[in-house]
């Protein structure tokens, strides 16, 4: 199998739940068919990346990190530095980055599709974002351990999370989850 041809089998599948997601779910299926390359981050145009959105065993938390650089809170997730397999990216992260080590996958398809402009920098030029994000469940009740990327690891109550970072892109999958 293709490397691309994984991701691109689980992009057919996901249906985006509205119309913004529906544009980068698109341009994201257009990016991978176009781009062998997709899953490097040498890629300058943009590449795929993959993110954890880790909601508790009882349903009524998610847990964000406050990421260090970017000094804002998000769900884990990052490159994918050239695996093709990015649920496998989004468990890496996820437990890199929480130091969560028991966490469940409820169903092995993409949760929700994002594509987000990442600005230059003095070591990268401005560039895409393809990232595909897995729902995931772990115990709140469980340790967390913050890596040198975040500032801080919280379980943030659903009716808080837009406090917290009010992006469209967050508050999607927030409305996804209070659906499940």
């Amino acid at each position: 199998m293709e490397n691309r041809d994984l991701l691109l089998s689980l992009l057919y599948k996901h249906t985006p739940s509205d119309q913004n997601e529906l544009q980068m779910w698109r341009d994201t299926i257009q990016f991978i068919e176009q781009q062998p390359d997709c899953f490097e981050r040498t890629l300058s145009i943009g590449h795929v990346t993959g993110s954890a959105w880790i909601v508790d065993t009882k349903a009524q938390k998610v847990l964000l990190m406050h990421h260090r650089k970017l000094d804002r809170w998000f769900q884990p997730g990052g490159h994918a530095d050239g695996e093709s397999d990015i649920l496998k990216v989004a468990l890496k992260e996820a437990t890199e980055e929480t130091g969560l080590t028991a966490v469940k996958i409820p169903r092995q398809a993409i949760f929700d599709v994002d594509v987000h402009l990442i600005p230059a920098n003095p070591r990268e030029v401005a560039h895409y974002h393809y990232d595909i994000r897995f729902l995931l469940e772990a115990d709140a009740t469980l340790p967390l351990v913050q890596n040198a990327e975040s500032k801080q690891l919280a379980w943030i109550p659903y009716d808080q999370v837009a406090e917290y970072n009010a992006s469209e892109s967050i508050v999607r999958m927030l409305r996804k989850t209070e659906t499940l």
